[in-house]
């Protein structure tokens, strides 16, 4: 096979052969065709990188139209069935699944850097009692920078993996301080003989019994939601992780960048606005004239459809099978018989099986948390606490990668060519005037 492209350029009647690599070319290749010898040459105009690849990357593999996602080989379906979260989470950062006494001492590792410096407490503190969670948590983890300044040292493998665990160690505590924060409620310590999920549990909701005890499906399903979350290639916060990383910036204020993207309600809000949509509908019988308003245009149906996903979203079916366990010990909910049937419906439907509108993973993520007890305004950190995993392992990824620089797109200008000053008296005086 003759792996290259050959491009015409009619304007000039010059032909470019192109190397293809990986089955895509290099934008820079494009650079050699140009009109004259003085232009920069040609460049790709891609707003919102639609079909531009910015990395090679080794982490996780989607197709969208076949609903397949994998970390770093294994089917999603596979490690959500058999494995932990911080056993994943082993698996994104360092390549390979752990041995069991490798993950003895991962997990190990991690219990060891839960807790906070008292000053970081201090620090929540200073927040008003109705502050969003997602906003102090993006400050929070900032304010770690300078707690630790040796992790500015981003080349030093000793230095970056110990800061990668402390960041995957306190996410949670961070997350559960600022929900409590809100109650006025004291700041629970970490108890390491809990799970990931079920210390978090721990510090989010124990009261004042001697030892919180989470229900262990629930933990489970934590556990499980988590490893669906905990990386998604190259969304909008990863994009920025490694956006703000490739200036070499330290990986608490790369990782507050990336946080600060998925508070944004296109990316990490979207299963709060899946329960706004299912209180507004109220009751099954509704369903229908809220997806005859949808087909119009008047609304939208939040939960369903993907940038990436063009099949049923791998995620979701994994998460529809959690919701049957979380009701089992939760008790009957409303919204999900209502979801069911609007999934159903939907499917069912013409509009949107051509459209390719597929439930995702905030159609039914958003039914369990609030049905464990989260309250919607701390669905994004709980996004955020799995997903601190993925953007480490990107960030690694980015920083060992010889290839990668600073981060720095081109743009197309189309302002104003040469233009010269005028005095403020002369400016806006029609040309008419001054003569």
């Amino acid at each position: 096979m003759d792996n290259r492209l050959t491009i015409t350029d009619h304007r000039t009647g010059k032909q470019y052969e192109i190397p293809v690599e990986d089955g895509n070319i290099r934008a820079k290749a494009l650079k050699q065709i140009k009109v004259t010898p003085e232009d920069f040459g040609m460049m790709t105009y891609d707003p919102a990188f639609l079909n531009t690849a910015s990395c090679r990357s080794a982490i996780t593999f989607i197709d969208g139209d076949k609903g397949i996602l994998r970390y770093r080989g294994y089917p999603i379906e596979e490690l959500a069935e058999h494995c932990s979260f911080l056993e994943v989470a082993y698996l994104l950062v360092n390549g390979e699944l752990p041995a069991q006494d490798e993950l003895n001492a991962w997990v190990t590792r991690v219990k060891r850097h839960t807790m906070l410096h008292e000053t970081t407490k201090k620090f929540l503190e200073g927040f008003r009692y109705n502050a969003h969670p997602m906003g102090m948590l993006i400050s929070t983890v900032a304010a770690l920078s300078t707690v630790y300044p040796d992790s500015k040292h981003v080349h030093d493998p000793v230095i970056r993996s110990r800061h990668i665990v402390r960041l995957i160690a306190k996410m949670p505590t961070i997350c559960a301080y600022c929900y409590r924060h809100q109650f006025g409620l004291p700041y629970i310590y970490p108890d390491n003989d809990l799970s990931y999920t079920a210390n978090f549990m721990n510090m989010m909701w124990k009261m004042v019994e001697p030892k919180y005890l989470a229900d262990p499906t629930l933990a489970r399903v934590l556990d499980i939601l988590f490893i669906l979350h905990a990386d998604h290639e190259q969304n909008c916060s990863t994009n920025t992780m490694r956006c703000i990383g490739s200036a070499l910036a330290d990986p608490y204020v790369s990782v507050a960048g990336a946080a600060a993207a998925l508070s944004g309600p296109l990316h990490g809000g979207a299963n709060e606005e899946v329960l706004k949509m299912l209180d507004e509908i109220g009751e099954k019988s509704k369903i229908p004239a809220y997806i005859e308003r949808v087909k119009k245009g008047e609304v939208k149906l939040m939960g369903f459809g993907h940038r990436v996903y063009k099949n049923y979203d791998p995620r979701a079916r994994i998460i529809k099978w959690a919701a049957d366990r979380v009701f089992e010990v939760t008790g009957h909910n409303d919204r999900i018989e209502i979801a069911l049937e609007l999934e159903r419906i939907a499917l069912s439907d013409d509009y949107f099986i051509e459209r390719k509108l597929y439930p995702n993973v905030d159609f039914y993520s958003g039914i369990i948390y609030q049905a464990m007890g989260f309250r919607p305004d701390i669905f994004t950190v709980l996004f955020a606490i799995p997903r601190v995993v993925g953007w480490l392992a990107q960030w690694q990824e980015m920083l060992l990668d010889p290839e990668q620089k600073i981060a720095r797109p081109r743009q197309v200008y189309i302002g104003e060519d040469e233009r010269h000053f005028v005095p403020i008296g002369d400016r806006g005086v029609p040309q008419a005037a001054k003569v």
